[in-house]
């Protein structure tokens, strides 16, 4: 039977599979929005690879259902405890679970980062410097918008200003009131994106047909995730992606160099795979804390922990939903929930009386989650709640993207707690600080006056956070980071660490595009480097130069023309 990645796609068959004492060149922990792109790549450039990944293997047809309830298994639902001033929610808000990870259920918001968000201490005199540029970054950034691929506005204004390789999407009902508000008061928005959810038919994946479960994986196949862009090429160039394998620890030899990793299978008997050099992509709860379960003699704080950095300066972003009621029909769900966004408010105004800023976005959540947001809201309840859900197709949402400052006390530790391994799980622990607080009830405040600006005729707000980022950083001082510009570990030569979790600062734009080519750009380093990664110490920082042999077949220079 096929296995299917949408309503036409299906995976190429049959997968190579590695015997149980191979060694392998890379062994990848993770097949989320970096690890796809790192599999990906990595075989194509010849590399024999395997990718671990904790959750299932998802068959579209099979697995997935057009249903809010029926998407729980998507999320990692593990326990994780929590604590601070300011605990964060995790799962189905920032963490997946299964191959494609995060990118199977998120939004596909696609906008690139600011050049100021690579300079921010240097810029703003707050959080860090990172050890690159945005300039290093935005070939990729290309590259990527053209393999996801990203429909979106010919001209965005803000940041690098720039266009989008396919065409926008139709303004639905939200995306409409962000525009009408945003216009009566002067504010720059634009609307159809950038998003990764396909404008028009592309190989083998249709286009959407705007029923807006995109948050509960795309069925039709329209909106990107790795599971679709990159893990088929993998397989079909010999990688090995071997699902419901929970890496346990990363074991080094006597030398001190990596040399596979242990992970459990879905019956709870422990493996070892052999690599020739380990790839940590699990993201910013998994990943420190898969390195700390790692500790070994001569590396009793974790691994790559010389610095005492890993898990900390954990970061998310400000996510606080604003509603709004009107009197006509506005139909949530009726279009991508993200695509119509302001970045006015991006960069740092120092008459606000806080560093950085905010995005204002189009958000579309479905009946389920928009009674969660009501809830919360103004305690929705009983024949109250069936008013509000008898009302919902009146009911327009934005959100705010504000960002966090990174922050020393914001950090992934062990727990006490162990899961069915026997492994201890993460322990989270948030904070928010000074001007974390002033940016968000400004950022707040300024969303719901869009929203009356707009028409709405009763205005409430939900706080709450999105996107986890930071834990095991990037940066080129070894004392205070834990990887450098190019994921490599700063303490043991062949071990790396690709995802989110290497963030130094993370800005005001949804973080995925920018984690999948930080991916691409850690790829052709790998595959410029070649074989000296397994045996040599030296450590070669020059920019690699893009390869655009290892994009997927057939996304090389698609799209519309760019506008210069």
């Amino acid at each position: 039977m096929p296995h299917y990645l949408g309503s036409m796609q299906t995976l190429p068959s049959p997968m190579h599979r590695y015997k149980e004492n191979d060694t392998v060149d890379y062994c990848i922990v993770g097949v989320g929005s970096a690890g796809g792109v790192l599999v990906q790549r990595l075989a194509r450039a010849g590399f024999r690879v395997i990718a671990l990944e904790a959750g299932p293997f998802w068959d579209t047809e099979k697995d997935w259902v057009s249903d809010e309830k029926g998407s729980h298994e998507l999320y990692w639902n593990d326990l994780r405890i929590t604590g601070g001033t300011h605990p964060l929610a995790l799962g189905a808000n920032n963490s997946g679970k299964g191959v494609g990870g995060g990118s199977v259920h998120w939004a596909a918001f696609a906008p690139r980062f600011h050049p100021s968000d690579f300079r921010v201490y240097s810029e703003d005199g707050v959080g860090v410097d990172w050890p690159m540029s945005y300039w290093d970054l935005k070939p990729y950034y290309e590259l990527l918008e053209r393999e996801i691929p990203v429909a979106g506005p010919a001209w965005f204004p803000w940041g690098d200003p720039h266009g989008h390789p396919y065409g926008p999407h139709p303004l639905g009902g939200v995306g409409d009131v962000l525009v009408r508000g945003c216009a009566s008061l002067g504010i720059r928005s634009v609307a159809g994106g950038p998003v990764a959810i396909l404008s028009a038919s592309h190989g083998d994946r249709p286009h959407c047909i705007y029923r807006g479960f995109c948050i509960q994986g795309c069925k039709v196949g329209a909106k990107a995730s790795t599971l679709i862009t990159h893990v088929p090429d993998a397989i079909s160039n010999g990688a090995e992606i071997r699902a419901h394998a929970m890496a346990s620890r990363v074991s080094l030899r006597e030398d001190g160099r990596a040399d596979g990793v242990f992970y459990f299978d879905r019956d709870g008997k422990e493996h070892f795979q052999r690599a020739r050099a380990v790839i940590v992509s699990g993201y910013a709860i998994e990943t420190p804390r898969l390195l700390l379960n790692s500790a070994c003699p001569g590396h009793r704080h974790g691994l790559a922990n010389s610095s005492g950095t890993l898990g900390k300066y954990l970061m998310v972003q400000a996510g606080n939903v604003v509603a709004g009621r009107f009197e006509e029909l506005i139909r949530l769900y009726k279009a991508p929930p993200a695509h119509a966004l302001s970045e006015e408010f991006y960069e740092t105004d120092p008459r606000r009386g806080f560093a950085r800023g905010f995005s204002v976005q189009t958000v579309g959540p479905l009946p389920v989650a928009f009674a969660k947001q009501m809830v919360a809201a103004v305690g929705a309840w009983g024949w109250g709640m069936r008013q509000v859900m008898m009302d919902y197709n009146h009911w327009a949402t934005l959100g705010v993207l504000g960002e966090i400052l990174p922050g020393e006390d914001n950090r992934v530790e062990l727990a006490e707690e162990k899961d069915r391994h026997g492994l201890p799980v993460a322990k989270v622990t948030f904070n928010l600080h000074d001007n974390d607080k002033k940016l968000i009830e400004f950022g707040k405040n300024k969303v719901m006056e869009i929203m009356w600006a707009a028409g709405a005729q009763q205005v409430v707000q939900e706080s709450r956070f999105a996107h986890l980022v930071g834990a095991a950083r990037m940066g080129s001082d070894p004392s205070t980071s834990v990887v450098d510009k190019f994921g490599r570990t700063h303490d043991i030569p062949n071990l790396f660490v690709c995802d989110g979790s290497i963030f130094p600062t993370q800005g005001s734009a949804n973080p995925g595009l920018t984690i999948q080519a930080l991916a691409a750009r850690t790829a052709d380093y790998l595959a410029k480097q070649g074989d000296a990664i397994f045996y040599s110490n030296h450590r070669e920082l020059s920019e690699p130069g893009i390869r655009y042999d290892l994009s997927p077949p057939h996304t090389r220079f698609k799209g519309n023309p760019r506008i210069a």
